[in-house]
């Protein structure tokens, strides 16, 4: 038996075990309780009234809810297999009073009277409360684990397993919400206004656990990171410091950890809930219009790994259930976006519903999909007023652009004018077809784009750690349309195997604990070169901050010629100019192809070097490098 197929027969022998023990229950006689509702408050003011409460608790489903709250009534009740979940539906109507009322559970079996205090708030009627992030914004992208400790009391937490160990690249390493908190001068120091955040849920897993995409209590931030509270005020910390908060969610799959899997409320609350099935991976099942039934299925219902069950979504249960979650932590933390993991993995028709409601009640929020493809027709299926013809209806505002950062690394690291094994040219050629295919997508302005990410080798290894490679990299990413996102550690070029390794993709950031040899925050023992990507990155990020025209305005490109490539931000008054030069030589550039974008303008200013250069014949370039030029 090879290496490979016995951990799979592991999990599934594990899984197989863990269905009958959660049907079966336990043999000797149980008192009637209730351990868990979920949500575990809920707000006033929502546009849909309704509410769906997961009541969890020993033979919880022979009792009956009763409400007494004006406003307040019980919709209706549901049963499952599982005799320990009571799934209750309310109202509430839009004139109810804010407060916290008793839930009561009597009749059935039991004589006794059960009873559990919830509370509803009042939804925050500040449109600031959910600001949106957007292509004015530049996001930081952070690994919680491996950015900084500030509390290194939670590094270990009894019964949580998975113990810290630094010198494991998948261990954890004890980052936490507040080494982040603590780091927000950073950050805002450097230009950025948003902070991404790989998940932060609880992730109850005997190893692996400290990237966070294996949650095990969708209301709960794992203890080793921190609290629900120290989230919510690390969110209030960073809108201080005009700093946008985007969560990572994952909708697609849990972990095999959850609470859920020692008791499953139904039978089919699992895809492939008897026999777990790896999924085929295969995006573009999902657009493919001659494709089988068969592989469809493979592709969505599959689960993502064999820790990770792929839950079903078409259980209209846990369909309320995971929506109900969202609505939950937006309102909760005070949100501007949320990043959605594997976007196009679960059932599609419940992310178009998933995504509606979400839009419904925050119709100025944002929300970006992960849709991992190099295929910029299968990312604009996806977003919101794609007219698809099989008639799919998506409310997404954003995706992340996976196509055109891959048209990146393969433009900045082969030769012009070369030819690649699929008959597509090298090159900088690359970037232009890539951004020339912007009209398969209703809104290109909206999507996120990216050098790199926690999934994917660091920029810098991409581009073979050549520095000046880097800053056209970092300049394209920051000056082309669409909101940028950088990974955290960028700025001082952290770098990685140029294959995927995942731990060490997600190293360390250097001085986030106590003792490292390197502070990469105070910019102490950094390289020259290290401070000066630093100062790169910081001095195009406070010049962006400010400049309408980058977020917002038109493009215009020309096709790249004799290893350069121009392109133009621009508006009505405002024009920025932008050029990629690989030649290892200095350049003078011609300016007469560029004559309908340069009308008006005399003189540049090259935010970079701080040069004001003036608009002839030609404009000097020097080897291997990038100008941003502000047109005056």
């Amino acid at each position: 038996m090879c290496r490979k197929t016995r951990p799979y027969l592991i999990a599934i022998l594990v899984f197989t075990l863990w269905v009958p023990l959660g049907a079966c229950g336990q043999t000797a006689p149980r008192t009637p309780d209730i351990q868990r509702v979920e949500p575990p408050n809920w707000w006033v003011g929502f546009r849909e009234t309704g509410l769906q409460l997961l009541v969890y608790g020993n033979d919880i489903a022979q009792f009956r809810p009763t409400v007494d709250w004006p406003g307040v009534s019980v919709r209706r009740v549901e049963s499952v297999r599982s005799p320990n979940y009571l799934f209750v539906y309310l109202d509430i109507a839009p004139d109810t009073e804010p407060g916290t009322f008793e839930l009561r559970f009597s009749g059935g079996d039991s004589d006794k009277e059960l009873a559990w205090p919830y509370t509803l708030h009042a939804k925050n009627p500040d449109p600031a409360h959910t600001r949106a992030f957007d292509a004015s914004d530049v996001i930081y992208l952070i690994t919680p684990d491996r950015f900084a400790n500030g509390d290194p009391s939670n590094d270990d937490i009894e019964g949580m397993g998975d113990p810290v160990d630094r010198s494991d690249p998948n261990g954890r390493h004890g980052g936490d919400i507040q080494g982040i908190a603590e780091r927000l001068d950073y950050i805002a120091g450097l230009g950025f206004t948003a902070i991404w955040l790989n998940p932060v849920l609880e992730n109850r897993m005997p190893e692996v656990s400290y990237h966070g995409y294996a949650t095990t209590d969708f209301y709960r931030v794992d203890p080793r990171f921190g609290s629900n509270e120290a989230y919510r005020a690390l969110v209030q910390q960073a809108r201080a410091q005009d700093i946008d908060v985007i969560m990572d969610m994952i909708v697609n799959h849990i972990g095999s950890g959850h609470w859920w899997m020692d008791d499953l409320p139904t039978d089919d609350w699992l895809n492939f809930q008897g026999a777990p099935v790896i999924t085929s991976h295969e995006h573009i099942t999902e657009q493919d219009p001659y494709v089988s039934a068969y592989d469809a299925q493979m592709y969505s219902d599959g689960w993502f790994d064999t820790i990770m069950p792929d839950l079903n979504q078409r259980n209209p249960l846990l369909a309320d259930y995971l929506t109900q979650n969202a609505l939950w932590w937006i309102e909760y933390l005070g949100l501007s976006g949320i990043r959605m993991d594997t976007y196009p993995y679960p059932d599609k028709h419940y992310m178009a519903e998933w995504t509606r409601r979400v839009m419904l009640e925050y119709p100025d929020f944002n929300v970006v999909g992960e849709e991992w493809t190099t295929n910029p027709a299968a990312v604009a299926y996806w977003q919101r007023g794609q007219q698809n013809r099989d008639g799919y209806v998506s409310w997404l505002p954003s995706l992340m652009d996976f196509p055109l950062q891959s048209a990146l690394r393969v433009g900045l690291t082969t030769a012009e004018g070369s030819a690649m094994a699929d008959e597509h040219p090298g090159g900088l050629l690359q970037l232009y077809r890539a951004l020339a295919n912007d009209f398969v997508y209703p809104d290109p302005g909206a999507l996120v784009v990216f050098p790199d990410n926690h999934d994917m080798s660091r920029i810098y290894a991409q581009v073979g750690e050549d520095y000046d490679l880097w800053r056209m990299a970092l300049a394209y990413v920051l000056t082309v349309r669409g909101a940028p996102q950088i990974y955290y550690g960028t700025e001082i070029l952290m770098s990685s195997p140029a294959t995927r390794v995942d731990g060490i993709i997600r190293s360390d950031f250097p001085g986030g604990w106590p003792g490292d040899p390197i502070d990469g925050f105070s910019g102490e023992d950094l390289t020259e070169q290290q401070r000066a990507a630093r100062e790169f990155l910081q001095t195009l990020l406070t010049w962006r901050r400010d400049r309408a025209v980058v977020h917002h305005g038109d493009l215009t490109h020309f096709v790249p010629r004799d290893g350069s490539y121009a392109y133009f931000r621009h508006d009505e008054t405002d024009s920025v100019m932008v050029v990629l030069n690989k030649n290892r030589e200095a350049v003078d550039l011609e300016l007469a192809r560029f004559a309908e974008r340069l009308q008006g303008f005399d003189s540049a200013h090259d935010v970079v070097t701080g040069e004001t250069l003036p608009l002839g014949d030609t404009l000097p370039l020097a080897p291997r490098s990038v100008r941003v030029l502000d047109l005056r």
